[in-house]
């Protein structure tokens, strides 16, 4: 599933849950047509048919719970694991041989901080690794001292980010790169 897929799964979930609380506050406000406020939640026929089924209305209440609790669970393995079957955080790539070759996504852009830093205009830098691993969006800000020449520094990210991407095997398909620019000392 994709993350578009993901977000409106998440989000058609919330809208029933919350659609769930407003009738059931509504109901015990006595502001829904044709419920009394004062009526009591379940009537004594159904709690009567309730206790007549003992044991077999717990054990079916219990399975019901239990199912519904394996749904949310498969539901939420599924957002944490990336495409393809892979969890977020780790960049793997098949080998020209039998097995995978994995790197976690923090040893990457750690590297890539390390390398952006290398430039003396540039103080600090931040990257973030989204999406896919053969072709990941690459998210970048730089802080720059006030005296760094920008064609300097852009030049300078541009070979940091090919550089990223001959040693990671996977050429951004986004690249986002903000500058900041600190103030001078007067």
């Amino acid at each position: 599933m994709t993350n578009a897929g993901h977000r409106l799964l998440w989000t058609i979930i919330a809208l029933l849950l919350v659609a769930g609380g407003a009738v059931a506050l509504a109901a015990s406000l006595g502001t829904l047509p044709g419920v009394d406020s004062a009526a009591v939640l379940l009537s004594a026929d159904l709690v009567d048919r309730w206790r007549m089924a003992a044991p077999w209305s717990t054990l079916s209440a219990a399975a019901v719970g239990a199912l519904v609790a394996l749904t949310g669970q498969r539901l939420l393995a599924r957002e944490l694991r990336g495409p393809g079957g892979t969890l977020r955080g780790t960049l793997s790539h098949p080998g020209r041989r039998p097995g995978r070759t994995r790197l976690a996504a923090d040893v990457l852009t750690d590297a890539l901080v390390r390398d952006l830093t290398g430039n003396p205009g540039v103080r600090r830098a931040r990257v973030v690794l989204t999406g896919a691993p053969p072709h990941p969006d690459v998210w970048i800000r730089v802080d720059l001292t006030a005296d760094a020449p920008a064609a300097g520094v852009r030049e300078h990210v541009h070979a940091a980010v090919r550089r990223f991407a001959a040693t990671a095997h996977c050429q951004p398909a986004h690249l986002d790169v903000t500058a900041r620019i600190e103030p001078g000392h007067p």
